[in-house]
């Protein structure tokens, strides 16, 4: 037991440290090619931040352990706009921007509803097909995104102030060497990671599904949770409503989409009516409480805790 646990931590470390290195490197060759940082953030951060939940995702379902691949991107859903946003909003209220309304929390639902209504379709089986869907969606979704921010001449000064985007160095080298070292980082912390999850749920005789609803999600999570606190204390929470709805956006058409083109994901019938259905509620929860005086107060934080500790502790009871 002691060993799995060694196995999850490592592993979730070196998958972090991975993403990183990966950020750093593909990053800097960007910035000297002149691509804009706001492009960088939306594109190559935005995959690299993402890439632990995708090799945790692609290694379970070729492992034959699907219920870890779903729980872990319905989980990581439920973690960012319950746990996630729980806690930053119980820290300082946050201000709701006019495009978290129009545009963030529309797509979100819609890209939720999407799924749900393709494995309720599909007999329980996202397919190639249905990741090139996904992964078109998601094409068209950046792209638009990316014209409107560089249209609008303030929300692209902004972007540039916030992302977190390494600044260019003048070795390429040593960007290869930061991208290869993410590569294998990502690569082997998903091994471990996965490894001693199975272990573990062999080890406590639970199911798959709840290691990755609880363990798998939470540990991917946290690099968002961290984030989120740091942004809170800073007051600097403007970001942090878009940005995790726009991780749960990237987690559905992304890592379902490569995954599934990869390998067939077979979706158990619990997931399907219990773990989607509260994704899909939380996601519509969040509506009125962004709408209320366009600020996510410190009860909308309470709220939010409240539904994912039960939540939690239904999965493990």
């Amino acid at each position: 037991m002691l060993l799995n646990i060694v196995m999850l931590i490592v592993g979730l470390f070196v998958l972090i440290l991975g993403g990183d290195f990966l950020v750093r490197g593909a990053s800097s060759i960007a910035l000297r090619s002149h691509i804009s940082p706001l492009v960088v953030g939306l594109t190559i951060v935005a995959f690299g931040t993402s890439a632990p939940e995708l090799l945790i995702s692609i290694k379970s379902a070729l492992a034959g352990s699907p219920d870890m691949t779903m729980g872990n991107v319905v989980g990581s859903n439920i973690c960012n706009l319950a746990l996630v946003l729980g806690i930053t909003a119980l820290i300082g209220p946050i201000n709701v921007q006019s495009d978290s309304i129009k545009i963030d929390w529309p797509v979100t639902m819609g890209s939720s509803l999407l799924l749900y209504f393709v494995v309720k379709e599909t007999e329980a089986v996202i397919d190639s097909f249905e990741g090139i869907v996904f992964l078109f969606l998601l094409v068209v979704y950046t792209v638009y995104i990316i014209r409107k921010s560089r249209k609008e001449t303030k929300a692209l000064r902004a972007a540039e102030e916030t992302l977190d985007v390494p600044e260019p160095s003048n070795n390429l080298a040593k960007d290869l060497i930061y991208i290869a070292g993410g590569c294998a980082g990502l690569y082997f912390g998903a091994d471990w990671f996965v490894g001693g999850a199975k272990e573990m749920a062999s080890f406590l005789g639970v199911s798959e599904r709840v290691i990755g609803i609880t363990v798998l999600a939470l540990g991917t999570s946290l690099p968002e949770l961290v984030t989120a606190i740091v942004a809170s204390i800073k007051k600097e929470t403007d970001l942090a409503l878009g940005n995790l709805m726009g991780s749960n956006i990237f987690n559905i058409l992304s890592i379902l989409g490569i995954t599934s083109i990869i390998q067939d994901i077979h979706v158990s019938e619990i997931i399907v009516h219990q773990d989607m259905t509260v994704m899909l509620g939380i996601t519509l929860l969040i509506l009125p409480l962004m709408l209320y005086k366009r600020r996510m107060s410190r009860f909308a934080g309470v709220v939010l805790l409240v539904t994912y500790v039960i939540y939690t502790y239904t999965v493990i009871s």
